[in-house]
């Protein structure tokens, strides 16, 4: 099966602000709404977790999925905030305008392994390299592990990516060096996964789609969701298997073909986030009432 054909698409956030996350990706980070739609019910695949209700779909980034890593912005309309656990460890992007835009907007600026941080306001962390970037700016996925030993042999012996970089506590792995890298970060203690986990999507040509399930189910790995076909109104279908790593990152393998199909940028995309945003009363309903929106 060649590497070559695999690549890596989208991370998954869920996320209870909606209106003040979109902005910090707009103003802050310079994303791009790149298409937007809402659902009645539930995902079969749990893409937007385990919740039955409306729910919303926003991929946001810096240019089209087909070329892009991006970020999947899921927003369940009865709930207000996330735990968060340690498995994810953050997003690191290239810029030399992000973090002289978070100071100018008023966001903290932190610092970590000598990156400047900027965090959103549904919590998840991005570190910026201050450089111009060489294609897509996002660079790299950081996700904890509790066994490096057990994640390596993992994502390179059954995902099938290359390890680029290791060290003692850190490795860098993918598919190709031009795409998107996943870093495992050994945290040395088990992972908490909270009600923030999220969920790393990729690319894989159709007929390895079921392969990867055979295999996940012949070495004892977890299956999440078994082979499904997931429709989006008005859009292409996508056959996906969901699994899980050893410490439990959910990982969804989706099919290439249709999924190039289903990304096509959406050229009313920005207009549809914003005016779904300006109908969603929710938040008004539950001040009304006194309340505030359950937290997951």
């Amino acid at each position: 099966m060649a590497q070559a054909q695999r690549r890596a698409l989208h991370y998954v956030f869920k996320i209870g602000k909606r209106t003040e996350t979109t902005k910090f990706y707009r103003d802050v980070l310079g994303m791009k709404v790149l298409r937007h739609e809402e659902f009645e019910k539930g995902c079969e695949a749990t893409c937007n977790g385990p919740y039955d209700g409306k729910w919303s779909k926003t991929m946001i980034g810096y240019g089209p999925e087909d070329s892009h890593f991006v970020v999947e912005l899921t927003y369940n309309y009865g709930i207000g905030s996330y735990k968060h656990g340690n498995d994810f460890l953050g997003l690191t992007l290239h810029s030399t305008t992000i973090i002289e835009k978070a100071k100018q907007l008023g966001y903290p600026v932190t610092q970590e392994d000598g990156l400047d941080v900027v965090v959103c306001p549904d919590g998840y962390k991005f570190k910026v390299v201050n450089k111009p970037t060489e294609g897509c700016p996002v660079k790299v996925y950081s996700l904890a592990s509790s066994n490096m030993a057990k994640s390596v042999d993992f994502w390179t012996r059954l995902v099938g990516m290359t390890v680029f970089k290791q060290e003692e506590k850190r490795a860098l792995l993918g598919f190709s060096e031009d795409q998107c890298q996943l870093e495992l970060v050994d945290v040395g203690m088990p992972i908490d996964h909270a009600t923030a986990f999220g969920r790393v999507a990729f690319g894989f040509p159709g007929a390895q789609v079921p392969e990867m399930q055979t295999l996940m189910e012949s070495e004892k790995q977890t299956i999440l969701t078994p082979l499904v076909s997931l429709p989006t109104p008005g859009k292409a279908t996508v056959t996906v298997v969901i699994v899980a790593d050893p410490d439990k990152h959910e990982i969804c393998f989706a099919s290439d073909e249709d999924f190039r199909q289903l990304s096509q940028v959406d050229p009313e995309a920005t207009k549809l986030l914003d005016e779904a945003i300006a109908a969603d009363k929710s938040d008004e309903w539950f001040a009304k009432k006194g309340k505030t929106k359950a937290a997951a």
